[in-house]
Formats: structure tokens, C-alpha cells, sequence
């Protein structure tokens, strides 16, 4: 049996993805339906179908991928990826291409808001025959924008091209330009996934009429009149009022009896409210969007598998399952805290894949005071790893008065893309902190000129004008001259009768320094340099972004002049 596929839509907010799929409509398109939208096109495409329909999920990206490894991770088998033609990537679209990479899960971009491109004329239907009336200038304005989003794919590893123009859709991302306003393109949109689905995935869409349901809980609702239920989407097998299912809890694997199965009227959605918009049935078969009604489910995880059981192995199956995504382990990372275990799994694969972040703990649920005392205790060994992200969950009062007690930081939000962002942000700035602080205990280079006609006082001690020539000087720093001398210590400087800690690159500046005698170790014009300790070198180099290019030229002059009157000295 070929069961229908199942595709979620994708998109950065106000792209256009609730608009689409209210055009759509509803959580199955039937066979007529798509025959009847995109019948024609399907001939022009040599696409031929025999599917019951496609299933549509409205819900956000990472909740579309779970835990379940038998499927390879996605409950998805299709994804549709809305992009505003007049904004292009942004950074949810971005976070949704790198997870549908990760995961594998073939997908379509629908370019959205053709009817805002320069002269172009948007009517509802078929983008193909649409074309053939706009202008030519309205078609080059189309095209400039498409082809951004080609460069832009092409930039994050996707060859791409509009879906008229593919030459293979195995290896092309096809785009299809879309009014979610008037409709248009939206036929092409239904011909691409039923023909593809068809043609390339018929072996992943084989299933046997009646094996026992397998399916993922979506989201956990209270119904008036049921209590707790959750909206399931059932992608293998049968499901019967009176079976015995298996799920994931917060507290362990729940097994309970299924009361009643409650399905959407057609082109209704399974999170409308009220339950007159559904149909009491009394089974169901995959694939299929479902609202279950049973005894215990107050505890269900969103992103949890759920089984009809028949072996008697399914509660093992499910607590691996959860397992693979909840962590707990020795690492020093970060913890991790999402709303469902699907973003739970996103948030790992997306840090562990860019920035190489393995979680101490990995949780589904709002942030705990645990949670702080945890990250607390990972900052002793790694203070860069002692913080929380908290992906679309709260933060409990005695979490938030504890994190603030101990200055730990939360990343809080709903794009894990941004999220990671924020943390290389801070990251950044911590280790500028660092380097700031680590800088201020060591000796910086510097290279100055006595002055010519600025000698202030003659010793006990100097005071002389200085140009400073390169680097930064300091007070309390040593200065030695060209023949490896020590001349003395810098003390006080002045600008214009003021005192100043810090003289750079061009300044000129009177220095008292304490052991240095005019006419006897210094001379007008001398070239002077401070003195840095030998330990010294590799931390200065090791400062990165705080030294720049010229002044470690400066260093390995220093160390260039000190080494040979060290050498010269021992010979």
C-alpha cells in the first residue's frame, strides 16, 4: 500500500507559510484534489499519480524532526521552504536549511510574494501560464530575484533553479515562485510534491495496510471534554479505538488505551478549535493527522514516538528512543533545555555540527534552579560552558533569581540559529574581556625617540620629552636602548601638564624615568624600547585580536634585540 506523504512548510516568520497553507487548506489533499488543481501540469511534467493525497504539518521546522532513527530522523518525507522573494534568507530560513541538510529530507523552495515583484501582474493558478502574459520586464525582475535565491543556495551547498528549468530534480532544488495572497503557483507547488514524491520516494512511501500504528506526538492540547489529548501524526500502520499505545512521558514511558480517535473534517486543521470541526472514528490508517483521547496522557512528550503495542518490546523501544535525545552525561557543555524532544534533537545536531558543543544535559521542559546549579558547577572547569540555552520554553522564577545570583547566562529564544549566534556574540566578548585583563598585567611593546630640546630635568629622575614611534607605552615599564642597556624605569606622563596612563603610535609626551641620567645613559635621540620579559612573548602573540599586525612586528623586534645582547653577553 503507497500511503500518502507527508510534508511540512518551513519558513522565517511573516514569510508568507500560514498564508500558503491556508490556501492549502487543511491536513490532507486528496488525489482529486491535486488532479483537479494540477492535473494539467502533471501531463506537461510526464509526472503520474497515484497517491491519496499529501499530508500537510503545520508546525515548526525542528519539531518536524525527532528521535526516530528507524525513519532517519524526520517525520517529514517532503518539506516546503517559504522565502519572501523581497526579503530573501533571513535567519529562520537559514536554521531550517541547515537542519534539512542534517537530516536529509528532500525539499522545494517556494518563492513567495511574486505578486510584490516590479510589473508583475499575479493572478490565482498556474504560475507556468501566468508567464506567458507579463511583460518582459516584469520577467527580468523575477528573474534578478530568483536567481539571488540560486547564489544564496548555492553559497550553503544546494544547486537550485526554478522548477521549469530543472534538468534533474534529483540533484536541483527546484523554486517555484508563489503569490500566498492570490494563490498563484500554488498547482506547481502540489504537482512537485505528488510527482516527486512519487518518482523518488515510493519505496519510503510502501507500508503494510494493517502492521500495528507507528507515529510522533506533535502537540499535547487540553480538550474541553477530553482533558489532555494529543495531536499525533500516525506515519506507519493502524490505529484502533480500544488499542494500547506506548509514548513518551517527562517521567518515563506511558502506556495507556486509546478512548477515541477524533480526525479533522475535510480541508480542516487538526489544531482547529472545537471539536465539531472533527469526525469520532473508530480507526485510522497511515499517513494521517489524528487527535487521540486517552487515560494518562497529562505527562506526553511532544517530539515522542508513539507505538500500538504488539510485541510487548514497544515501552523498551520508546525509552531508547527518548534516551537518544534526553542526555545526561560527563561532558562540560552547556545545558540544554527545548520545548519538544524534535528541537531538543535540532538544538544538539545544530551545536554539535557548528560549533562542536557536546550538552552536560539535554532536557525537555522550562528551566529549572537544577539547571542553574548545574551550569554553575560546569563554569569551574569551563567558564565559556557554564550557561543555558532555553529553546522556546520559560524560565522559573528560582532559576532566573539563582542565575542572576551567580552571573549565569541564558539564551533564550525561539530560533536556534539565533540562539547560536547570540552565544559566539558573548563568546567573543568574554574572551576580549579576557585578553583586556590578561593585557593589562603584561609588558606591552613600545618604541620611542628622546627628543631633541625636551630635557625637563636632568635625573633622580629623567624628565624628557619622548615621541612614541611604535606600540603603546605604559607606566612601569622598563626601557632599554639599541645596545641592549637598561636605561630606567618609565614613571609619570603628561600631555599639556595632564596625566595620562597610556601613550600610543604618534604621541608625543613628557616621561619622568626613574635611573635614567641625561648625558650619561640616555642622549638626545636615542631609540628607545621596553623591556619584556622573556616568559612574556608567547603570552603577547597569544592575544590575538588585541595586538595588531604592527605591533607584532614590534615584539619580534624586541626579542630580536634583547636575544643578541643576551648572546653577545654569554660569548
Amino acid at each position: 500500500m503507497i500511503r500518502q506523504p507527508i510534508v511540512t512548510v518551513l519558513g522565517h516568520v511573516d514569510h508568507g507559510k500560514t498564508k500558503f497553507l491556508d490556501k492549502i487548506r487543511g491536513t490532507t489533499v486528496a488525489e482529486k484534489i491535486i488532479k483537479h488543481i494540477a492535473g494539467d501540469l502533471m501531463l506537461k511534467f510526464g509526472f503520474q499519480v497515484d497517491l491519496p493525497g499529501l499530508l500537510f504539518i503545520d508546525t515548526p521546522g525542528h519539531a518536524a524532526f525527532t528521535s526516530l532513527r528507524e525513519r532517519g530522523g524526520s517525520i517529514a518525507d517532503l518539506a516546503v521552504l517559504i522565502v519572501d522573494l523581497t526579503q530573501g534568507f533571513q535567519e529562520q530560513t537559514i536554521e531550517a536549511l541547515n537542519i534539512l541538510k542534517e537530516f536529509k529530507t528532500p525539499f522545494i523552495v517556494g518563492a513567495n510574494k511574486i505578486d510584490l515583484v516590479f510589473e508583475w501582474q499575479s493572478n490565482p493558478g498556474g504560475f507556468s501560464k501566468n508567464l506567458q502574459l507579463q511583460s518582459e520586464r516584469g520577467k527580468k525582475a523575477l528573474d534578478e530575484k530568483i536567481y539571488l535565491l540560486v547564489g544564496k543556495l548555492h553559497e550553503l551547498g544546494f544547486q537550485s533553479e526554478r522548477f521549469d528549468r530543472c534538468s534533474d530534480f534529483t540533484k536541483q532544488v527546484p523554486i517555484v515562485p508563489i503569490s500566498a495572497k492570490t494563490g498563484e503557483g500554488l498547482p506547481e507547488i502540489l504537482m512537485l510534491l505528488a510527482g516527486l514524491s512519487q518518482r523518488f520516494l515510493r519505496k519510503q512511501l510502501s507500508i503494510e495496510e494493517n502492521e500495528p500504528g507507528k507515529g510522533t506526538i506533535l502537540e499535547v492540547r487540553e480538550e474541553k471534554g477530553l482533558g489532555k489529548t494529543v495531536d499525533v501524526i500516525l506515519y506507519s500502520g493502524v490505529l484502533n479505538v480500544n488499542d494500547k499505545i506506548v509514548l513518551g512521558g517527562k517521567n518515563g514511558v506511558i502506556e495507556t488505551k486509546v478512548r477515541a480517535l477524533l480526525m479533522p473534517k475535510p480541508l480542516h486543521e487538526i489544531r482547529t478549535n472545537g471539536l465539531d470541526k472533527f469526525l469520532n472514528v473508530k480507526s485510522v490508517h497511515a499517513a494521517v493527522g489524528v487527535k487521540i483521547a486517552a487515560p494518562n496522557l497529562g505527562e506526553a512528550l511532544a517530539g515522542s514516538p508513539l507505538l500500538v503495542e504488539k510485541s510487548g518490546k514497544e515501552a523498551e523501544i520508546v525509552a531508547k528512543e527518548i534516551a537518544a535525545v534526553k542526555v545526561e552525561t560527563d561532558a562540560v557543555g552547556p545545558i540544554l533545555k527545548a520545548d519538544t524532544l524534535g528541537a531538543l534533537e535540532a538544538m544538539m545536531v545544530l551545536m554539535r555540527k557548528e560549533r562542536e558543543l557536546k550538552p552536560k544535559r539535554a532536557d525537555v521542559g522550562d528551566v529549572t534552579r537544577k539547571d542553574v546549579v548545574e551550569a554553575v558547577a560546569v563554569r569551574e572547569h569551563e567558564p565559556l560552558k557554564g550557561i543555558i540555552f532555553a529553546f522556546n520554553v520559560k524560565i522559573e522564577e528560582s532559576a532566573q533569581a539563582e542565575a542572576e545570583k551567580n552571573c549565569v547566562r541564558l539564551f533564550q529564544g525561539n530560533v536556534i540559529y539565533k540562539l547560536i549566534e547570540d552565544y559566539d556574540a558573548w563568546v567573543k566578548q568574554q574572551m576580549e574581556l579576557r585578553n583586556k585583563d590578561r593585557l593589562s598585567k603584561l609588558v606591552l611593546p613600545a618604541k620611542l625617540r628622546f627628543m631633541q630640546g625636551f630635557i625637563f630635568r636632568h635625573s633622580k629622575p629623567a624628565i624628557v620629552g619622548i615621541k612614541v614611534l611604535d606600540g603603546k607605552l605604559r607606566p612601569g615599564v622598563r626601557l632599554f636602548n639599541e645596545k641592549g642597556g637598561i636605561v630606567g624605569k618609565v614613571g609619570a606622563m603628561q600631555v599639556q601638564g595632564k596625566g595620562i596612563e597610556e601613550a600610543c603610535r604618534g604621541q608625543e609626551v613628557a616621561v619622568s624615568i626613574e635611573g635614567g641620567v641625561v648625558g650619561r645613559n640616555m642622549q638626545e635621540n636615542d631609540v628607545l624600547y621596553t623591556f619584556i620579559p622573556e616568559k612574556q612573548f608567547c603570552s603577547l602573540l597569544e592575544m590575538g585580536s588585541c595586538i595588531c599586525g604592527e605591533e607584532t612586528g614590534l615584539i619580534a623586534e624586541i626579542k630580536r634585540l634583547q636575544e643578541k645582547v643576551k648572546e653577545e653577553e654569554s660569548g
